[in-house]
């Protein structure tokens, strides 16, 4: 990746040299409580109502960028765009959406094995808290200066590529974080600002301590013009796993109904348990 950019734009010298030194950086783009309580309003119906009551399954709709305008505004925010392009030097290049009603809770990782690039670290994600977050609704969690170390591929984890590898790639990552001793910092934000992390930073989601409560919010990944594009839990060395993305279009809204409300098998966390599920039938069923 090309050295941080001071070029003119949205961004202090400041925050960008936060990013440069820890993987990321909070920052408020000007986000309007119109905008974002129309946003939460409008998904609330496209939640899974089974997941809702057990938000611990994993919550969430991806691609809602597709049939919902305010998360399309939200990913191609022109303030964000800025910032982003004076981080990385290029065009960035929006290409999905998550969206959450509850924390995740998910283990620590690395975007790194999800989403690459040739040249390779030009990645980024970008994190809109939609209501204030503090330390009980589960807030984001991550490990300043890890975005500086080598990218952790399955190879690395000793796995074959695959999602069914996940759990144990959670594992190894865990263990590695243990080895590393590095303390976590934690995204407390009030409403309407933004989390931009590097690709290779490790984060997580932690512990939801109130389970009455929401914590909505909505990531849209990023890759940046000039590039390739791959998925790394596809891929083996020598064989890239590349793809081709639909970006989603500043300026360019048209509503396509979704698919489905959710499917397990779209995401680790849900396929995890799916597969915990699935060994407990084998077990009782013989």
């Amino acid at each position: 990746m090309s050295s941080v950019s001071e070029q003119a734009g949205y961004l202090t010298p400041e925050q960008i040299q936060k990013f440069n030194d820890d993987g990321y950086v909070i920052v408020d783009f000007g986000f309007t409580q119109q905008q974002i309580d129309e946003l939460i309003e409008t998904l609330h119906p496209y939640y899974n109502p089974e997941h809702l009551q057990a938000p611990s399954f994993g919550a969430r709709i991806q691609d809602a960028w597709k049939f919902v305008k305010p998360s399309h505004e939200l990913a191609t925010n022109a303030n964000v765009l800025s910032a982003l392009e004076q981080l990385f030097g290029r065009k960035p290049l929006p290409f999905q959406t998550l969206n959450f009603p509850v924390g995740t809770q998910q283990a620590t990782h690395s975007d790194t094995i999800h989403f690459n690039s040739v040249p390779s670290g030009y990645m980024a994600g970008v994190w809109v808290a939609l209501e204030d977050i503090d330390e009980d609704n589960g807030p984001l969690k991550y490990y300043p200066g890890t975005h500086k170390l080598r990218e952790i591929t399955m190879e690395d984890a000793g796995l074959e590529p695959g999602y069914h590898n996940y759990p144990q790639y959670e594992a190894f990552i865990a263990k590695h974080l243990e080895s590393l001793g590095v303390e976590p910092a934690y995204g407390y934000m009030p409403k309407g600002h933004a989390l931009i992390w590097h690709a290779n930073l490790l984060h997580g989601g932690s512990k939801q301590n109130d389970h009455r409560r929401t914590r909505h919010s909505q990531v849209t990944h990023y890759f940046f013009d000039n590039c390739k594009y791959y998925t790394p839990m596809h891929s083996k060395p020598g064989k890239l796993a590349f793809r081709n993305p639909e970006w989603i279009k500043p300026g360019e809204w048209v509503m396509r109904p979704p698919v489905s409300q959710q499917s397990a098998e779209d995401t680790p966390a849900l396929q995890k348990n799916v597969n915990r599920l699935r060994n407990w039938l084998r077990r009782k069923l013989g």
